[in-house]
């Protein structure tokens, strides 16, 4: 298995979990299901709508696991249908995002059929930072 070393630089310090999510974003994106929408809607804001015919709110699940929101979907089956044709999807997914720093999901809403997340961006302060320098052993404890 070939592996793709995207972040080898030595002045790129702590960024392996970029790697990770990379290759997690590329497994997640060969499914899919269900088919889904992203919008800008301004320079800090973004939708997510994805299509859940079928489901209802009690159904899906979405939550926020470090820096991923994760949206989950599970029918619970009736044994009391009988169908003669069942072309709507019924089965369980799971389909993830990888949020950036500083995006945050302001709220979620389910309407015909469409569930809609919406995502803010904070505005973010640059931090100037002055680190002292001690004197004496170089070795730190």
């Amino acid at each position: 298995m070939n592996r793709n070393v995207y972040f080898n630089s030595p002045f790129l310090l702590g960024f392996d979990h970029l790697e990770r999510l990379l290759e997690r974003t590329a497994k997640a994106a060969t499914d899919g299901y269900p088919p889904y929408n992203i919008e800008e809607l301004s320079n800090d804001s973004l939708r997510i709508t994805l299509a859940v015919a079928g489901f209802s709110r009690d159904e899906l699940n979405i939550t926020v696991e470090d820096n991923q929101l994760v949206i989950r979907g599970k029918q619970i089956d009736s044994n009391e249908k009988t169908f003669l044709h069942r072309g709507i999807a019924a089965r369980q997914f799971q389909r993830a995002f990888v949020l950036a720093e500083g995006i945050e999901v302001a709220g979620a809403s389910l309407e015909n059929g469409l569930l809609v997340v919406e995502l803010k961006r904070r505005k973010l302060e640059p931090e100037i930072r002055t680190i002292e320098i001690r004197g004496g052993n170089a070795t730190s404890k």
